[in-house]
């Protein structure tokens, strides 16, 4: 028997997926192939500085198990002036890059990785996706973070059903400071090392007008006395022109590099 998420992407026709290579867009992705098949699921990844590495190496490593048609591309978002200048509403000018992109290539339609918990956050994102008509699957189905995960369990994706939530890497710097892609690289080099040393289940390098503050959960901030003391092997992956601003440690908040209110 069928289940609502099963019925609504049984209805749709040839579809593009967005898939940016998170638990959501994974998920979605793994079931409409595996439902559906290749020749009518189409899985878009866009590549770029504000996308970590390990996201894309993750996609295409499911494009090869699963056998989906992975198609890969440049969203262009770093050469839009609006999405550079990193105001409150980013994420509208990233959404309708990346969207505007994969309807050039095709007239199928879009699905986004959208859960209904999504909906009770400001997402700007999600108006550049109404300018497109994407249709969210998840949300049409009633399933929340929670049930995309138990499939992604049933699904057989093991770790990936667990990832914590990774927003891209430009949720890192605080609203109206500019994107910079070698400061984007410089943030991913930081958690990176971070995750290797102190194994924390969140870790986030915030670039803010008061300095640089790495937040962690609290038990990973709790082990990390003696580096906060030491800040040289921190400060070394930074660039140049940040290396003398003050650095701190703090428990995690979520988007809190976020500033300003909705426009």
């Amino acid at each position: 028997m069928r289940d609502a998420l099963e019925d609504v992407l049984s209805s749709l026709g040839e579809v593009s997926i967005a898939v940016s290579g998170g638990v959501d867009s994974v998920t979605l992705a793994t079931i409409a192939n595996r439902l559906n098949g290749p020749d009518r699921v189409a899985i878009v990844h866009a590549v770029s500085p504000a996308v970590p590495p390990e996201a894309t190496e993750r996609v295409r490593a499911l494009a090869a198990s699963e056998s989906w048609d992975l198609r890969i591309i440049d969203a262009g978002e770093f050469g839009d002036a609006d999405y550079l200048k990193n105001p409150v509403n980013r994420c509208f000018f990233c959404k309708g890059n990346l969207y505007g992109a994969i309807a050039a290539q095709s007239d199928r339609q879009i699905l986004s990785g959208t859960n209904l918990d999504d909906l009770g956050e400001y997402r700007p994102g999600l108006d550049a996706a109404k300018n497109f008509s994407v249709r969210h699957p998840f949300v049409e189905a009633g399933i929340d973070k929670k049930g995309v995960r138990e499939r992604a369990r049933l699904a057989g994706l093991g770790m990936i059903s667990e990832l914590p939530a990774s927003p891209c890497l430009s949720s890192r710097i605080e609203t109206s400071i500019a994107i910079r892609q070698d400061v984007l690289a410089a943030v991913h080099r930081i958690e990176s090392f971070l995750t290797k040393t102190l194994d924390p289940k969140t870790v986030r390098c915030r670039v803010r007008r008061s300095g640089i503050v790495v937040e962690l959960d609290p038990d990973a901030l709790s082990r990390a006395g003696g580096m906060a003391a030491n800040g040289d092997a921190l400060r070394e992956l930074l660039p140049d022109a940040y290396r003398d601003q003050p650095l701190s440690f703090e428990q995690y908040r979520n988007g809190s590099a976020f500033v300003g209110a909705k426009p």
